[in-house]
C-alpha cells in the first residue's frame, strides 16, 4: 500500500468522523431541543443469549463512542426478557469482550430484570387507562387476524374486555393460575395500522422458565418492544441508539414512552449494522455452527465472535480502526473481509516483533562451516522502531529453510536456491547452493551449500550480486510448533443467502494445520503481547486456547500480502 492510499483513507476517516447521529443529538441539546439542558446518556443493551461478533463491536463502537464524544455516559445492560435462552456465561462473555474492545460502564450496569416490578406496574397502568387488555388467541389465532400490509386485523374478541377483568386477569397471570400460552397482555392501539407492530402488539407472555438472576420469581415475561423503552427511560437514557431493523418498531417505543408514567424520554435513533462478506453474523446460524461441532466452540478463530478473533489474534484497536473507517450511516452496505484483514494487518504491522520460523521444513548443511561451531547474531524485533529492542539468533552448519526456497530447476525470476546459485541467508551470511539430496521417494531432502566467511551479517563482498533473501532456523535449538493457517469461513461472498444450505459453504481450506513446524527459541522470552510477524509468513499468536509449553500452537492471524487497497 502506497503512502498516498494511507493519506487517503486518514482523511477519509476524519471525514467520517461525524455522521448523522450527532446532527440528531445537536438538534436535541439546542435550546429548544428534546433534550435541551442534558447529559447525552446512551447504552448497550445485548440480549445475553450467545457471544458478541464483530457486528456487535460496530453498535459498542457507536454507543460508547457517541457517549464519550459529547462527554456523556453509556450504561452496559443485558436485555433479559427471555429466560429459556439466556444464561450467566453470556453475560460474562460480553463483559469480557466489551472490556477488550476497550470501553467501561464503571457502575452503570444493569439488567433488564431490574426493572421488571416497575415493568409490570407499567403494563398496570396501560390496563387501567384502557390501553392493554388480556387476550385469550392462541399465537396461530393472533397471527391469522393480523391482517396483511395490505388488509387490516381482525380485533381480537377480547379488545374490548372491561378493564377491571383484564387486571384481574393479568394479576392472576402473574400468579400462575394459567398454563404457558393461555393469555397474553396485548397492547390497545390501532389494528388497522400500515405498521404491523402497532396492530395490537403483545406485551407480557406466560412463561414458565427459570430466570438465571430471578428464579422463579416470575412467570410471566414483558417483551422486548416494551421492556426496552421502559428500561431506556429508568436508566436515564436520552438516546436509545439500535440498528436498521428497528425501524418499524420505532413508532411502538414511542407509544410506550409517550403513554407510560417514566422518568424520561429517551429518543430512540437507527443506524445501518455491519456486514461482512464471507461470513455469518446470525446468532442461530452460528450456534448451530458450535453445537453441531462444525467449528470448534465459539471462540473458533474462524467465526467472526469477539472471542474467536481476539484468539485468532486480532486486535482490539485493528476492530476499532475498521469501525472507525466504515463510517456510521443509515444505509445497509457489506463491507469486505479483505478490509477487516487490511486493517489487522496495519496494526499489527506497526507493533508486532519479528522472529524466522519455517513452517514447511527441509535441511541446509552449509558444508564448509566447522562441524563444531556455533555464533550469535543480534538481530533488531522490530525493523521500524528501536524501542522494542533486540534478540540474538544462534547460527550453526545445519540449518532448516522453507521447502519452496530450493528449486532443482528454477523458474523464471526465481531468485532463492538452486545449484550455483547465491542467496543471503538473513542476517547471517552470504550461502552458494552446491547441491541437493533425494530421499527414496524423489523428493529432496537436503540442500548443500557453502558459505562465504567475509559475508558476516549478510554483508555481500564486493562485486558479488546477491538477488535473493532467505530465512532460516538452527536446527540445533529451535523449537518445534503446530501451526493453525486460517482463511475464509465460507467459500461464496454471502453465504446467508443461501439459508438452510449455508452450511454446505464451509471452506474445506478455512484451516489447514502444519505440524512440526521450526521456530526460533528466542519467541519464548521476547515480550510481544500482539504476536508476532513471522518474516515472510505473516502474522502468528499463540493459541490461548490450545497452546502449551511443551506443545506450543500458533495461529496465523493474517497474511503478509495486502489484497485490499481503500478506494
Amino acid at each position: 500500500m502506497t503512502e498516498d492510499l494511507i493519506n487517503e483513507t486518514e482523511d477519509t476517516t476524519e471525514l467520517m468522523g461525524r455522521n448523522f447521529i450527532h446532527d440528531i443529538i445537536d438538534q436535541d441539546l439546542a435550546p429548544d431541543g428534546r433534550h435541551h439542558g442534558l447529559k447525552i446518556h446512551t447504552r448497550f443493551p445485548p440480549e445475553p443469549n450467545g457471544y458478541l461478533h464483530i457486528g456487535h463491536s460496530k453498535a459498542i463502537y457507536i454507543d460508547f463512542g457517541t457517549a464519550e464524544k459529547y462527554g456523556g455516559l453509556c450504561n452496559l445492560r443485558m436485555d433479559d426478557t427471555n429466560p429459556s435462552k439466556e444464561c450467566v456465561s453470556y453475560v460474562e462473555a460480553i463483559k469480557e469482550d466489551v472490556r477488550w474492545l476497550g470501553y467501561d460502564w464503571d457502575d452503570r450496569f444493569f439488567y433488564a430484570s431490574d426493572f421488571f416490578e416497575e415493568t409490570y406496574r407499567q403494563a398496570e397502568r396501560l390496563i387501567k387507562i384502557n390501553l392493554a387488555y388480556v387476550c385469550e388467541q392462541t399465537a396461530d389465532e393472533m397471527r391469522e387476524n393480523r391482517g396483511t400490509l395490505t388488509s387490516p386485523g381482525k380485533p381480537s374478541p377480547w379488545r374490548d374486555r372491561d378493564p377491571e377483568e383484564s387486571l384481574d386477569l393479568f394479576r392472576r397471570m402473574r400468579a400462575g393460575e394459567f398454563p404457558d400460552g393461555a393469555m397474553t397482555l396485548r397492547a390497545k392501539i390501532d389494528m388497522s395500522s400500515g405498521n404491523m407492530n402497532l396492530r395490537d402488539p403483545v406485551l407480557y407472555r406466560i412463561m414458565r422458565e427459570t430466570h438465571h438472576r430471578t428464579g422463579d420469581d416470575w412467570l410471566i415475561y414483558p417483551m422486548y418492544d416494551f421492556s426496552h423503552p421502559i428500561s431506556d427511560a429508568m436508566e436515564g437514557i436520552t438516546h436509545s441508539l439500535c440498528s436498521l431493523e428497528f425501524v418499524d418498531h420505532r413508532p411502538l417505543y414511542d407509544w410506550v414512552i409517550s403513554n407510560c408514567d417514566l422518568p424520561g424520554r429517551p429518543r430512540q435513533v437507527e443506524f445501518a449494522r455491519l456486514g461482512i462478506n464471507y461470513t455469518v453474523m446470525s446468532k442461530r446460524k452460528l450456534r448451530i455452527l458450535v453445537e453441531e461441532e462444525i467449528v470448534d466452540g465459539w471462540d473458533d478463530p474462524r467465526l467472526p465472535t469477539l472471542c474467536g478473533m481476539r484468539r485468532r489474534g486480532y486486535t482490539p484497536e485493528a476492530i476499532l480502526k475498521f469501525n472507525e473507517r466504515n463510517g456510521v450511516s443509515n444505509v445497509p452496505s457489506t463491507v469486505e473481509f479483505d478490509f477487516l484483514e487490511f486493517c489487522v494487518r496495519e496494526d499489527l504491522n506497526e507493533r508486532s516483533q519479528r522472529v524466522m520460523a519455517v513452517l514447511d521444513p527441509i535441511k541446509l548443511t552449509i558444508e564448509n562451516y566447522p562441524a563444531d561451531k556455533e555464533e550469535n547474531f543480534t538481530v533488531e524485533n522490530h525493523p521500524f522502531n528501536p524501542e522494542h529492542g533486540s534478540h540474538d539468533i544462534t547460527f550453526s552448519r545445519d540449518l532448516w529453510i522453507e521447502r519452496d526456497d530450493f528449486m532443482i530447476e528454477p523458474a523464471r525470476k526465481y531468485f532463492r536456491l538452486y545449484p550455483g546459485n547465491l542467496v543471503r541467508l538473513r542476517a547471517a551470511y552470504v550461502i552458494r547452493c552446491t547441491g541437493y539430496k533425494l530421499d527414496d521417494s524423489g523428493q529432496v531432502s537436503e540442500v548443500t551449500a557453502e558459505y562465504l566467511p567475509e559475508s558476516r551479517g549478510g554483508v555481500a563482498p564486493d562485486g558479488t550480486k546477491v538477488r535473493g533473501t532467505i530465512h532460516w532456523v538452527n536446527q540445533r535449538d529451535c523449537l518445534d510448533a503446530e501451526i493453525h493457517l486460517y482463511d475464509k469461513l465460507f467459500t461464496v461472498p454471502d453465504p446467508d443467502a443461501h439459508d438452510a444450505d449455508y452450511k454446505d459453504l464451509i471452506n474445506p481450506d478455512s484451516i489447514t494445520i502444519i505440524s512440526h513446524a521450526k521456530l526460533e527459541p528466542a519467541i519464548r522470552t521476547m515480550d510481544s503481547p500482539t504476536g508476532f510477524q513471522f518474516m515472510r509468513l505473516g502474522y502468528f499468536k499463540e493459541d490461548s486456547k490450545l497452546s502449551t509449553a511443551a506443545e506450543p500452537v500458533y495461529n496465523r492471524v493474517v497474511t503478509l500480502k495486502e489484497t485490499y487497497r481503500p478506494d
